[in-house]
C-alpha cells in the first residue's frame, strides 16, 4: 500500500504554536509526533498565514515569528503557491464557496500528492481531487487518519 501524504493547515500550526489552549497545543503536538515525518506537507500558504497569527494575534515579533516560520519549514516538506494551484483554487472557491485562501491550501494539498488535509476549518470529510478534509480535533477519529497513524511505527 502507498504511503498517505498529509497536509497540515494553518490552524493546526497555530494550536502546536501554543496558541487557543494548552488542550489543542498538545492534540496538535501528539497527532504530528506520530505522523510519519516525511509524509507531512505544509502549504506555503500556510507558513504565511501562521506568521501573520504570531504577530498580529500572539503579539510576537516579527523576528520571533520568522523564527518559529523557519523550523516549520525545516522540520517538513513546503509545498508552493504555483499559478496553477491558483487558477485550481479559484475553481474551488467559485464552486464550493471556500475561501480563496482556504481553497489555496486544498489546492496546494491536491498538488502536492497529499491524500489528506488536516483542518479543524473546513468541512470535515469534504473530499476534492483525490484530497479529503479531516478534523483531527473531532471526537471520532477520522478512519484514514487511524490507517495514518497506526500503520505509523
Amino acid at each position: 500500500m502507498k504511503a498517505m501524504r498529509v497536509a497540515l493547515d494553518t490552524n493546526i500550526l497555530v494550536y502546536a504554536e501554543g496558541l487557543n489552549g494548552s488542550e489543542k497545543m498538545q492534540t496538535a503536538i501528539d497527532l504530528l509526533q506520530k505522523l510519519p515525518q516525511d509524509l507531512i506537507v505544509t502549504p506555503a500558504q500556510a507558513l504565511g498565514e501562521l506568521f501573520n497569527v504570531l504577530v498580529k494575534k500572539a503579539r510576537r515579533t516579527p523576528t520571533e515569528a520568522r523564527a518559529s516560520i523557519l523550523s516549520w519549514h525545516d522540520s517538513f516538506e513546503v509545498a508552493d503557491t504555483s499559478a496553477k494551484v491558483i487558477i485550481a483554487a479559484t475553481d474551488l472557491a467559485s464552486q464550493h464557496q471556500l475561501s480563496i485562501w482556504d481553497a489555496v491550501v486544498l489546492a496546494t494539498a491536491a498538488d502536492a500528492g497529499c491524500r489528506l488535509l488536516l483542518s479543524e476549518d473546513m468541512q470535515d470529510g469534504f473530499t476534492w481531487n483525490g484530497v479529503t478534509v479531516v478534523n483531527p480535533f473531532a471526537t471520532v477519529r477520522h478512519p484514514l487518519l487511524d490507517a495514518i497513524l497506526q500503520s505509523a511505527p
